[in-house]
């Protein structure tokens, strides 16, 4: 049997059959999913058993350019029949650019001595930036790391102490110390946090994507940036979800209604960098670049050649396609319409497309479930949110079918909850 022969027979059968499979062989860190995905082309994406539906998840915020982009799958297909991969003991010139890029975008590089590590995910850019501040600490005599209640910044045991939910902390504790939680949006816990000393760094999303697509209020971000400078901490932006186009700007923080002019000191970005291949990269703007040393951090995969091609086409059509200011507009026109569009909405919140749609009551799991049906996916970061994370091409006209969706889904699950309470 040839290997093309055996290839397309792996993924033959039904949603069923795979989905058996699934269960079968790999481990069960997801629960079962949802829908067996085959194919998908720009914002669309097709089943195992031929369902089609609007992916307005994007692979959790990663598909920037939806799936299947010519533009990307012939930057990784020409790098992977050049160079594949070589290993960090020698430099390509896809990466040394991919590198100058991210200083450019990211504003970086107005600062002398910025510089950029490179890997795989957002996880590992976080892990890069916790050995930054403990190094950062360890030359400035302080320990105590601060992050936000609702915080999500990885899984792995270094990001997982920036995270703050007891469900994924607590079954790998202890946990590497010296982090501190401080409430979300309260400045003053802020300032009290640092009126104890010994801060070494502050992390903050700059808009939390796990804990519902909440925002920072007016004045946060600018009060954490006075505060790390007043005492020599760091203040380290996780992008990783909001950066990269996601809310219409190359970075969310470069939004004035959102970074409020705050430059950091290191930034993290990961998920949509390389348009679906994995990248990561962690930013260290100034003095915060020459943290790491020889010796210090490695990795086998990061800055790879055919990475490093994925973030450089993704960040080509991007600006080529003049994707940010499209973001800008149909997600700030889209917002208005989903708050509008029935009564069970309370609230949406988000910028660009990372967005938010608050619900009235705790059945954001079972609307999800009924918008999948429907034939479009998101997905529910809490019992009363759906978050929506579309691909940057999205369109408007696209954008107005799941809008239009929307109250059916609403409908029928609220008449369900109504009628299973009066028959208790």
């Amino acid at each position: 049997m040839s290997e093309v022969t055996t290839a397309s027979t792996a993924v033959r059968g039904s949603g069923a059959e795979i989905g058996a499979r699934y269960a079968g062989a790999l481990m069960n860190t997801f629960g079962a999913p949802q829908r067996v995905l085959v194919r998908g082309d720009g914002a669309y994406v097709w089943d195992a058993d031929g369902g089609r539906y609007l992916d307005l998840l994007a692979g959790i915020a990663v598909n920037a350019l939806g799936h299947a982009h010519p533009t990307l799958v012939s930057a990784i297909s020409a790098q992977l029949g050049t160079l594949g991969h070589v290993s960090n003991f020698f430099a390509t010139p896809t990466q040394v650019t991919m590198a100058e890029r991210l200083l450019d975008l990211t504003g970086a590089g107005a600062q002398d001595g910025s510089r950029v590590f490179l890997s795989n995910s957002g996880t590992e850019a976080n892990e890069a930036a916790l050995k930054m501040i403990r190094l950062h600490g360890r030359a400035t005599g302080t320990h105590r790391v601060l992050a936000l209640e609702g915080a999500f910044h990885g899984r792995s045991m270094g990001a997982l102490s920036l995270t703050s939910k007891a469900a994924y902390r607590e079954p790998f504790e202890p946990l590497p110390g010296g982090v501190e939680f401080v409430p979300f949006g309260d400045v003053a816990a802020l300032e009290a946090a640092f009126a104890a000393g010994d801060v070494a760094a502050l992390v903050i999303e700059p808009i939390q994507g796990e804990a519902g697509v909440r925002p920072h209020r007016a004045g946060y971000l600018a009060a954490a940036r006075e505060l790390t400078r007043r005492s020599g901490a760091l203040l380290v932006l996780d992008e990783v979800q909001t950066g990269v186009g996601r809310c219409g700007a190359w970075l969310a923080s470069q939004l004035p209604q959102v970074g409020e002019g705050v430059t950091p000191d290191v930034v993290t970005l990961a998920k949509g960098l390389g348009g679906g291949f994995p990248v990561g990269a962690a930013i260290g703007f100034g003095p915060a670049g020459a943290l790491f040393g020889p010796g210090n951090h490695g990795t086998t995969f990061g800055g790879n050649p055919v990475a490093a091609a994925a973030t450089l086409a993704t960040l080509h059509v991007i600006e080529r396609d003049g994707l940010l200011e499209h973001v800008r507009y149909l997600g700030a026109s889209w917002r208005e319409e989903l708050a509008a569009a029935h009564s069970a909405v309370r609230e949406v919140r988000g910028e660009g497309f990372l967005i938010g749609v608050e619900l009235g009551a705790a059945v954001a799991p079972t609307v999800q479930a009924a918008l999948l049906e429907a034939g479009f996916i998101v997905n529910a970061p809490t019992p009363t949110t759906l978050r929506l994370a579309p691909p940057l091409i999205l369109t408007a006209a696209q954008a107005a079918s799941f809008t239009a969706a929307l109250p059916a889904a609403l409908d029928s699950v609220l008449d369900r909850a109504a009628d299973q309470e009066q028959t208790r």
